[in-house]
């Protein structure tokens, strides 16, 4: 294929493990950039945050973003936030075919209960609040990825399934 594939959307949405499952079914590379950044730097994401600051965690993720794209054949998971940028939005949107993994909000306070502390931007007490606001401000954004992709009652096969056909007939 001519482009890489990008996948976005909210934290636990699935990014991580679908892009694995369609890296394997694509014979392509998976690029994980939330775990590039933590390898580089050598901290996890939340510590980054705590020590850095989100600012200084923004702008490397746009530098590993744009070196990341240039490469050929991978499908790259990005951060939740990472389209907020808007050079990196640019980049994405211009340099790959991107889809939006979308998810009732309901279902993903389930999926992040568990690993809300490993999550900065999870670190208060209501989570269905600061999950509510994170999408208000992020929907329009994600909105201008090639595809949306409503993950709602569907398994990953079917997910995978329908990003592929998307990929690879468009």
């Amino acid at each position: 294929m001519e482009k890489n594939l990008t996948l976005t959307g909210m934290m636990g949405v699935g990014k991580s493990t679908i892009g694995k499952a369609l890296s394997k079914q694509l014979s392509m590379r998976f690029v994980d950039i939330d775990k590039i950044i933590e390898t580089k730097l050598k901290l996890t994401i939340k510590k980054i945050f705590e020590i850095k600051g989100e600012i200084f965690f923004r702008n490397f993720e746009e530098k590993v973003v744009f070196q990341e794209i240039i490469k050929k054949n991978s499908v790259i998971s990005l951060g939740g936030g990472a389209l907020m940028n808007p050079r990196t939005r640019n980049h994405v949107l211009s340099n790959s075919k991107s889809f939006w993994l979308d998810l009732d909000l309901t279902l993903l306070e389930k999926r992040l209960i568990k690993s809300r502390t490993r999550r900065p931007l999870l670190n208060n007490i209501n989570i269905r609040k600061t999950l509510e606001k994170i999408y208000k401000e992020r929907k329009s954004t994600y909105a201008l990825a090639n595809y949306r992709i409503d993950c709602n009652n569907l398994t990953q096969d079917l997910i995978t399934g329908k990003i592929i056909k998307l990929y690879e007939n468009n």
